[in-house]
């Protein structure tokens, strides 16, 4: 092999050196960033979801009937937005059937308690037992793996109730603003104050609590208002948030502070996103 003359050597040295050069400085693959763990949101009242985007994120509970629920839906189809469903679990018991077709559609389930009771009256097991045996229902109806967001009734949310929830691997997500369409026409609710609640909420983040029933089993405002406050929002630059991307990763829960041991009268919604160990 012959040797390399001295001109021949600066080249290869030149080439070389190009060569590490566009290595060392190319961009490396692009990875997906890491989901934030659902713990991020824990040891608060969530009312605006962290956003750097204009995205609402619309929630509706289900306590009541299931009047609203088809045409909710179907805008919610139509429109191709997301959107999630917070049950309690006797609604659940009450319409396996609507929840089945919420999962099935691709909806989140959230937890919104068994009973819908006032948690400040409720002691630490008491409390837990809302949590859990809403999970249960909500698991069986749904036959899908409930999102790890729980909104308390009435938005009485005690910061030692709070905890309670975070460590069973919950996350308190409640509202920005509430349309209050619950209220019905009887109580003087209408279409046009339900679009205007939600859109004068409208920023970053913000969480809009809907529902698919009333409580004076009247016409359901929020269905009535839905598109209304899609089209609104899209006019003024928002898309839509999808619950399931603030889920994150799972969750390993630390004891729980408020209940000592065995005083939980079932055991802890083990899941994909929710791993924990209560009051060890």
């Amino acid at each position: 092999m012959r040797p390399l003359t001295g001109s021949s050597s600066v080249s290869f040295r030149a080439l070389l050196i190009t060569l590490l050069l566009a290595f060392a400085l190319a961009p490396l693959p692009s990875r997906a960033a890491a989901p934030s763990p659902v713990s991020d949101l824990f040891g608060k009242e969530v009312r605006l979801l962290p956003a750097e985007r204009p995205v609402v994120a619309l929630t509706f509970n289900a306590a009541w009937d299931e009047a609203g629920i088809g045409d909710v839906v179907g805008v919610l189809r139509r429109e191709g937005v997301p959107a999630a469903f917070f049950p309690t679990g006797e609604f659940a018991e009450r319409h396996p059937g609507a929840v089945r077709a919420l999962a099935a559609q691709g909806f989140g389930l959230g937890n919104h308690s068994y009973s819908h009771p006032h948690f400040e009256r409720l002691g630490p097991g008491e409390a837990a037992a809302e949590v859990l045996r809403a999970d249960r229902a909500i698991r069986r109806a749904g036959s899908a793996e409930p999102l790890p967001f729980f909104r308390f009734p009435y938005s009485e949310a005690p910061p030692k109730k709070i905890a309670l929830v975070n460590s069973m691997g919950f996350a308190d997500l409640e509202f920005t603003a509430d349309t209050k369409g619950y209220l019905g026409a009887s109580r003087g609710m209408t279409v046009d104050e339900a679009v205007r609640r939600a859109l004068d909420a409208l920023r970053p983040g913000a969480v809009i609590q809907m529902h698919v029933g009333s409580d004076d089993g009247g016409p359901v405002i929020d269905a009535l208002a839905l598109p209304r406050i899609v089209e609104g929002a899209r006019a003024r630059g928002y898309g839509f948030a999808d619950l399931r991307a603030y889920a994150g990763r799972a969750y390993a829960g630390k004891p729980c502070p408020f209940i000592r041991s065995g005083q939980l009268p079932h055991p802890a919604p083990y899941s994909a996103y929710s791993r924990v160990t209560l009051c060890a």
